[in-house]
């Protein structure tokens, strides 16, 4: 009984956890336009700063994955040490003696500390709920969600006579603290994490041997191509939006935060669906609703209706997301118990790498076309993450929350 009403509170504080230090991700994008004015930088330092995020996390999970840290360590300690490097590290953005590269530094030492906060976070929940992991995941990917868009609300309430800039980041390492602190001492170790015994470390390379696993995998990776890069160019929209048409005054940073924001709750309200539907059917869905997003962008950006891009940005912004936990389900469910923590971080690990690239290409073609036209790119993940579910030769991806036991009949 007692262990029944510990679970109770597991879930909403790993969450909400996952949401305090998850705030680090974007909260030099919440202050970009702070950044480039303070430190006198290019408009290319967007995408520069943003990637080195990614490089950062991609070089952390990396590391952990060949070390194995997830599955060999206490993962609540792991995430705590993390939560604090993080917190510590993000804070060294507010320094007056900055520039272009101690900047990239920073940034790309608060992404590697990201490395064990997302991924952890999510195998911490794996080894607490099996039968309901979509939900638990839906929930975890929420808050990473609201956590990345944070930074932009906070900018909203930056001002000459209201809040000054350098707080959005002093507010998010704080709250990356707190995050930590919650973890270390309120979840323990879940009843179904499996201690990995000895030392492999190429085990982050053969969890790809799984057939069933590679084809989940290379779906995330096609989710991944387009997510972060429409999320990082949410404001660049706006701000071009509101040029291109000088009577509009759209708020950028609190319409940046609603489009990314409200996609939380369309990863919560996956994750519940998918116990009666199935994680890959709805990622499936998602993954064509958003891809072909991508394909009539242009039409949409280019109308005088500011009402119906805010609708279109918060569609696409709900449809760019809500897969995201379904294919961490999937992964995770196609993956050895005693090596998931690995197989979940090595996946991150690849996704971001993904990011980095299309980040850069869109940054690279928004300097030669208008940015309304570059978007369209970001459809080649969708078609190739479909095409991995559904037309590799042999693979059958093992989806355990198609058919669960509550929606059995007796």
């Amino acid at each position: 009984m007692r262990f029944d009403n510990e679970m109770k509170f597991i879930l909403p504080t790993i969450v909400f956890a996952q949401f305090c230090c998850t705030s680090l991700w974007f909260a030099g994008n919440g202050v970009m336009s702070n950044l480039l004015q303070t430190y006198g930088l290019s408009l290319l330092a967007l995408g520069h700063l943003t990637s080195a995020v990614q490089i950062g996390f991609i070089a952390g999970t990396l590391l952990f994955a060949f070390l194995s840290l997830a599955d060999r360590f206490p993962p609540s300690k792991v995430f705590f040490i993390c939560a604090l490097f993080g917190a510590v590290f993000n804070l060294g953005v507010i320094l007056d003696n900055n520039n272009l590269s101690s900047l990239l530094l920073w940034r790309f030492l608060t992404g590697f500390s990201l490395a064990g906060i997302y991924p952890v976070g999510m195998k911490i929940a794996a080894d607490y709920y099996q039968k309901d992991l979509g939900r638990s995941l839906g929930f975890l990917v929420g808050a990473l969600v609201l956590g990345t868009a944070f930074p932009h609300l906070l900018k909203n309430f930056t001002g000459a006579e209201n809040l000054p800039w350098k707080m959005v980041i002093i507010i998010t390492s704080l709250m990356a603290t707190l995050g930590g602190f919650l973890i270390l001492l309120a979840v323990p170790e879940g009843p179904f994490r499996k201690p990995q015994t000895g030392k492999d470390f190429f085990r982050f390379i053969k969890v790809f041997k799984n057939r069933e696993f590679r084809a989940a995998a290379f779906g995330y990776f096609g989710h991944m191509w387009e997510l972060y890069a429409f999320w990082a160019f949410v404001p660049v929209v706006l701000s071009s939006y509101n040029l291109l048409h000088p009577g509009t005054d759209l708020n950028v940073p609190l319409n940046s935060f609603l489009i990314i924001g409200l996609g939380g709750f369309a990863c919560a309200a996956g994750g519940y669906l998918s116990l009666k539907w199935g994680a890959k059917k709805l990622a499936t869905a998602s993954l064509f609703l958003s891809g072909c997003c991508c394909v009539i962008s242009p039409l949409v950006f280019l109308q005088d209706s500011e009402i119906f891009l805010l609708c279109f940005l918060i569609f696409w912004g709900l449809m760019v997301v809500a897969d995201s936990p379904l294919f961490s389900t999937l992964v995770s469910e196609n993956a050895f118990a005693e090596s998931r923590g690995t197989a979940l971080t090595i996946v991150n690990s690849i996704g971001f790498a993904i990011t980095i690239l299309s980040i850069q290409l869109v940054t690279f073609l928004i300097t030669l076309f208008n940015p309304f036209f570059v978007l369209t790119v970001l459809a080649i993940g969708p078609a190739l993450g479909l095409y991995s579910l559904y037309f590799v030769p042999g693979s059958k991806i093992k989806d355990e929350s198609e058919k669960p036991e509550i929606f059995q009949k007796k």
